[in-house]
């Protein structure tokens, strides 16, 4: 398990936030949101089982259960028994199910932040996901890697950022999972649909869905309908960034995480 945190050093005493990243499954996706986060909290963000070029094959029936056991195991060994949540896409999902696990024992997710999230995968969105399985089975991962970019930016983003984009993709192929693990993830994420057992599981603690209006990937009203499953919670839509709006409006997106946890922040500072 590879996991990092990095800790607020303004408060010894400061929840633990934890980060989850959406089908890339890095640690390092989150790397423009840690320093704004730091300040409030210990952050710990982790790579996913199966993101690496030598990462072992995932078990055939592979699941976001199966993710979530990964955060079970890295919350008992650093010993956490409350913590904040935030997911990008898929990151959401590992979330709830990992609130599902913990229902009987004495470890609490306190609050959920889902950001590109769904409730049960939309027809869009499953034609985007065709569309990468086939690159990724008939073109191979170059093929895959250098397509992806047109579901998570914008337009301008990508002309503004192409030298920089295409620097990341070359080492995204230098540490591109075996193709299996990648298709399992994808099936995974597909399958995925919040149930009974997610709504109860979080009913006593707060949520945030975040939506981009021009997220090509998510189509943006499936972030209510999110919040209408779950029937309570806030949600956000930001009018640009995209699906992956963690990088492309890193100081808008941040500023908006923080914004949400400003009662928590005055009830600490109460207590």
């Amino acid at each position: 398990m590879t996991y990092q945190i990095n800790y607020c050093t303004k408060n010894l005493n400061a929840d633990f936030l934890i980060l989850a990243s959406g089908l890339g499954g890095h640690a390092s996706f989150w790397q423009p949101q840690i320093a704004a986060l730091t300040q409030h909290f210990h952050v710990l963000s982790y790579d996913q089982e199966g993101c690496h070029a030598d990462s072992m094959a995932l078990p055939k029936q592979y699941s976001m259960t199966d993710l979530a056991k990964q955060l079970v195991q890295i919350l008992a060994q650093e010993k956490i028994q409350h913590f904040h949540f935030i997911g990008h896409a898929i990151g959401g999902f590992i979330g709830a199910e990992l609130a599902v696990l913990l229902r009987s024992s004495e470890t609490t997710c306190l609050s959920l932040t889902c950001i590109n999230a769904w409730n049960e995968l939309d027809p869009h969105t499953s034609k985007c996901f065709e569309a990468r399985i086939h690159l990724l089975k008939s073109a191979g991962s170059e093929a895959y890697v250098r397509a992806q970019g047109l579901f998570l930016y914008p337009p301008a983003w990508i002309s503004k950022n192409y030298e920089h984009l295409n620097t990341l993709e070359n080492i995204q192929l230098e540490d591109f999972p075996p193709t299996q693990n990648v298709l399992k993830r994808i099936d995974a994420a597909q399958k995925f649909r919040i149930n009974e057992q997610h709504i109860q599981a979080l009913q006593h603690s707060q949520l945030h869905f975040i939506a981009n209006q021009d997220d090509f990937l998510v189509p943006v009203q499936k972030s209510s309908d999110l919040q209408q499953q779950f029937g309570h919670g806030q949600l956000t839509v930001l009018e640009t960034g995209a699906h992956a709006s963690t990088v492309t409006r890193a100081e808008l997106l941040n500023k908006t995480i923080l914004q949400f946890f400003q009662p928590h922040f005055m009830q600490m500072t109460a207590s």
